[in-house]
Parts: structure tokens; C-alpha cells; sequence
């Protein structure tokens, strides 16, 4: 009897192992907020079809802007679309990619589990291909009920206005998610850049990142989180074409694919020793001294590369070291954070190179790039990608 017990025991145990390597990953809790679409049956008929050239129309250098933005391209970014067909073209990516509900083929009539990962769908009548492929567009952010949500409150556009009580608020529809789920056991969840920011709720039991079941954000600490001042800066002009020159913010979003932007959140140096019997040794410093979140941020696949090399005269590797600065994880049977060597906010992070004079170096060369995606993903997802997956953004040269 208890050799039929233990072996069921472990056919069940590797059933269920078995269903946990072969079942979508589900890395997150869709919430409420955003489980279901944006709601745009009240919206204005001044608004059209809500495509972003109607808004361009009067905001003519907020539309420029976004059009050269990532959320422009939400949808029909090439990697996004190689991603998401290869986790099985799950419906819950585009909530966040492509929020509208004109902009989703189907409509959501509800859920069949708690996490809300496998939605009931019928076609959606009043969907809208254009739109769709403008991603995160205008009225994604601001229409509400009808309204547009602004920071100026009552003014004197021709459409009815709401005020924000803070600009960060809308940020936080996709950038803060939960994974408080079984299977899952991380310390933030991936894509929760705002969690990285808050870290644990104060005066609560919870993982860092993790606010409970119902722990809503206070006004002061959507005001903390200062989104908008690295990636929508302010600037000097009208808000529309003729209008009265004021401090509005600029619709760019740059983040991990603009080098620039990266540069600014780090500060690096390098100190170089001279060692007895002539070798030299460096130490690289960097600091995430610009960013709040950690960097880098968002999707799992995104990481440092710092490449330490000592050439000889004829330009050959005579020797080298490389450290990544990435999250780690297991993702099956359950999905384990195993490592996390990114970039605290103000934390200095020091590597040390030791160069011997015996190998007799002509130049030593220290390089740091930023990946949006590892190579060895790449090719499993299949993306046939068409500009560089990485970039240098910071390199020294020194002659020994």
C-alpha cells in the first residue's frame, strides 16, 4: 500500500513538473488597470478616429517628438513582434503594447483564471488596423471618460480637460506590475520598473517592489517617482501652435535605445596604478548616479557588457576579462530570481584589471556596452533583426 501511495506520490510530482516546463510563463499579475482596455466610447467626435495626427494638428512639436519615440513604435517594433510570437502571441502583451480599445481584434469579456493570463475573447467590430500600429498613441495616456488628462486643468482647447494631480500617474498603467503569484518568486518583476523605484512598502511585510494585494500608491509617492523629469523633459514653447510660450514637457521617452540617454544616468572612471616590476593595475568605477530605477531596467534581456583587454604592439588580445551586469534567472519549472548585478541608484560598483609587465602590453582597453537583447535569445526567438542588438557607451584607451 505505501509503494502504491509513493508511487503515485511521484507520478503526480512529475505530472506537475511536466505541466509547469510546457505551460505559457506567466511572470506577472494582470491587475485591473490593466486587464481591460482603454475605454474610448466617450470620446469626442472632435477627436476623429484618435489617431495621433488628429492631436498633431494643433500639437504639431508633441506629435514630431512622438513619432521619433519607442512608443510610437509599441506595436510594430520588430523585436516585439518576434517576442511575442514566440510566447504564443499572448493577448495580454498588447493591454500594455496597444491599450485602446479600438486598437485590440478582439474584445475581452472576461477572465478564465485569477492572474487573469487567458481571456475570453469575440471579435471586436470597432477595431482599428492604423491605429493599432501607432502603439502607445496620444489618447493611450490622456483620454479618460471623455476627457484629456493634462497637467494645466481648465483651459480654453476646444475639447473637455481633466487635471492630473501628477503627470507620473500615467507612467505607472504599464510600468508597475505585481508578481506576488505562485511559481513566481523574484524581487522585482520584470517590466516593474516603478517597483524598483519604491522598493518595499514602508511599515509593511513585503518583498522588495511588492505592495500587497490592495496597496495603492499615495499622491506623494507618484510624485517621488520623477518619471517625467529625465524622460520627459521640460521645455520653453507653446503648447500648441500660437499659443502662450510656457514650460511643457517633451514627448520623447528616451530610454535603453538611445546612447545618449544611457551615458547620462552613469558616471564612470578609471584610476590606473603603477605595480612594482613595472605592471599596472585599473580600477573601473561605475556609478548609476542619473536614474532612480536600476539600470538597466525594464525587459530581463537587456545588460551590460565590461570588457577589460590588454593588446600587444601588433594589436593581439594578450589578455582580457569580461563581467556582466544583468538579472538572472530560472525560468522553469517555477521562474526564480537567482542574481541581480545590475547598477543600484547611487551604489559604486569597482572592478579591478591587472596588467603584468612580463606579457610585455603596448595598450590596455577598457569598453562597456549596453545590450538590448543577448545574442543566444535572439536567435531562439528567431529576430532577424535588422539594426545593432548593443552599442558601446563608453571606451578608454591607455598606452602602457
Amino acid at each position: 500500500m505505501k509503494r502504491r501511495i509513493l508511487v503515485v506520490s511521484m507520478l503526480l510530482l512529475l505530472g506537475f513538473l511536466t505541466w509547469r516546463f510546457i505551460r505559457p510563463m506567466n511572470i506577472f499579475i494582470v491587475e485591473d488597470k490593466i486587464a481591460w482596455p482603454v475605454d474610448t466610447s466617450d470620446a469626442p467626435a472632435l477627436f476623429g478616429n484618435l489617431s495621433a495626427k488628429v492631436c498633431g494638428n494643433c500639437h504639431k512639436k508633441i506629435y514630431s517628438e512622438w513619432r521619433t519615440a519607442i512608443h510610437s513604435q509599441a506595436w510594430t517594433d520588430p523585436y516585439f513582434q518576434a517576442d511575442m510570437k514566440f510566447d504564443s502571441n499572448q493577448f495580454i502583451c498588447r493591454l500594455c503594447h496597444t491599450p485602446l480599445d479600438r486598437q485590440l481584434p478582439s474584445i475581452i469579456t472576461g477572465y478564465r483564471d485569477k492572474n487573469k493570463w487567458n481571456p475570453i475573447l469575440k471579435p471586436n467590430p470597432g477595431f482599428d488596423a492604423a491605429l493599432q500600429h501607432e502603439g502607445i498613441t496620444c489618447a493611450v495616456c490622456h483620454l479618460r471618460k471623455g476627457k484629456i488628462l493634462g497637467v494645466l486643468g481648465t483651459t480654453n482647447a476646444p475639447h473637455p480637460v481633466k487635471k492630473l494631480d501628477n503627470p507620473n500617474r500615467v507612467c505607472m498603467r504599464c510600468h508597475l506590475v505585481k508578481s506576488e503569484s505562485f511559481g513566481v518568486y523574484v524581487r522585482f518583476p520584470p517590466c516593474g520598473t516603478v517597483a524598483e523605484i519604491l522598493g518595499p512598502q514602508k511599515g509593511k511585510k513585503t518583498k522588495p517592489g511588492q505592495r500587497g494585494k490592495t496597496g495603492e500608491l499615495t499622491v506623494s509617492e507618484i510624485a517621488s517617482l520623477r518619471c517625467v523629469n529625465c524622460h520627459m523633459p521640460l521645455v520653453e514653447r507653446p503648447l500648441v501652435e500660437g499659443g502662450k510660450v510656457r514650460r511643457v514637457r517633451r514627448h520623447l521617452w528616451r530610454g535603453g535605445h538611445d546612447p545618449e540617454m544611457v551615458r547620462k544616468a552613469l558616471t564612470i572612471s578609471v584610476v590606473a596604478e603603477k605595480q612594482g616590476q613595472g605592471g599596472y593595475t585599473f580600477t573601473l568605477i561605475l556609478v548609476n548616479s542619473g536614474a532612480a530605477h536600476y539600470v538597466p531596467t525594464g525587459t530581463p534581456d537587456r545588460h551590460f557588457t565590461v570588457l577589460f583587454r590588454a593588446l600587444g604592439r601588433d594589436g593581439s588580445v594578450l589578455s582580457q576579462r569580461r563581467e556582466i551586469l544583468r538579472r538572472n534567472f530560472i525560468w522553469r519549472p517555477f521562474i526564480i530570481d537567482i542574481g541581480d548585478t545590475r547598477l543600484r541608484p547611487g551604489i559604486p560598483r569597482m572592478y579591478r584589471f591587472t596588467v603584468p609587465k612580463r606579457k610585455n602590453p603596448a595598450k590596455a582597453v577598457i569598453s562597456i556596452r549596453y545590450h538590448l537583447l543577448d545574442e543566444k535569445r535572439r536567435k531562439r526567438i528567431g529576430y532577424k533583426n535588422k539594426e545593432p542588438i548593443s552599442y558601446e557607451i563608453y571606451r578608454k584607451e591607455v598606452s602602457l
